[in-house]
């Protein structure tokens, strides 16, 4: 049985090494790839099989040059999945064209170009799957964070057309939607969204786990990219999963 092939970009931390992990223990051979080249060598040297190839998916360049790196190494490429992400919280009256673009650049230029270089590599492979790492602010208004909730709509958009495009070729693509997700980013950007909203210091934390619960982790979104993976799911492409909680099915 042949062995399949991931790449995981922005997989060093966070949501990336959850799903890097996850993926690992599904039996992949993951491509650990990140910014940060060191952070990226400890993250692989933790997964069985795992090698680390470090990619800015800002330069088209580096991901096809990432995705050359898996197909030498292993022969083949089965999944992508384009997760480096970053974001800034700010009213657009105080965001400037440069950190418009800084959001954007990473958030949808790189899940393209990502989706773009690596589908050839899984249709020579004779099929798989790509997941695109959304977000539930991709489908609505979500104030503070303009740039990011901008790029995941479009990422969102991107990935029903490339399922119309790929389906042919063998390769479904789908998105997976999280709510707010207890990581670093969200943590960092919490004092922010808390001065901005006018909320006590750490009142922030409280407002989301009564719109969704509790906040989520990076495991609830790496379970849900693993089963939008698994070959077996052959008929589930253009769809997005959505992980918020119920976040966006009440307005109270």
């Amino acid at each position: 049985m042949t062995t399949p092939v991931a790449i995981v970009t922005g997989s060093a931390k966070g949501i990336g090494l959850a799903i890097a992990q996850d993926l690992t223990r599904r039996g992949y051979r993951v491509v650990v790839s990140d910014l940060e080249a060191e952070a990226a060598e400890q993250a692989a040297a933790g997964l069985d099989g795992a090698i680390a190839v470090p990619c800015d998916v800002r330069d088209e360049d580096q991901v096809r040059a990432l995705v050359a790196a898996a197909t030498d190494h292993y022969g083949r490429l089965d999944l992508m999945v384009p997760n480096a992400g970053i974001g800034v919280v700010a009213p657009i009256l105080e965001m400037d064209l440069a950190a418009w673009r800084a959001v954007t650049s990473v958030n949808l230029d790189g899940v393209f170009t990502s989706l773009r270089w690596a589908a050839p590599a899984i249709i020579a492979s004779g099929g798989g799957a790509i997941v695109t790492i959304a977000s539930v602010t991709g489908t609505t208004g979500s104030p503070l964070i303009s740039s990011y909730a901008a790029a995941k709509a479009a990422v969102l958009n991107l990935t029903k057309t490339a399922a119309v495009e790929l389906r042919a070729h063998g390769v479904r693509v789908n998105a997976v939607a999280p709510g707010f997700i207890g990581t670093d980013l969200v943590t960092a950007a919490a004092p922010e969204f808390e001065r901005n909203l006018g909320l006590d210091e750490g009142g922030f934390g409280p407002v989301v786990e009564a719109k969704q619960g509790r906040f989520g982790t990076t495991g609830d979104v790496a379970r849900a990219v693993g089963f939008l993976a698994d070959p077996e799911q052959s008929w589930v492409t253009g769809s997005v999963l959505t992980l918020d909680g119920g976040l966006t099915s009440s307005l109270l």
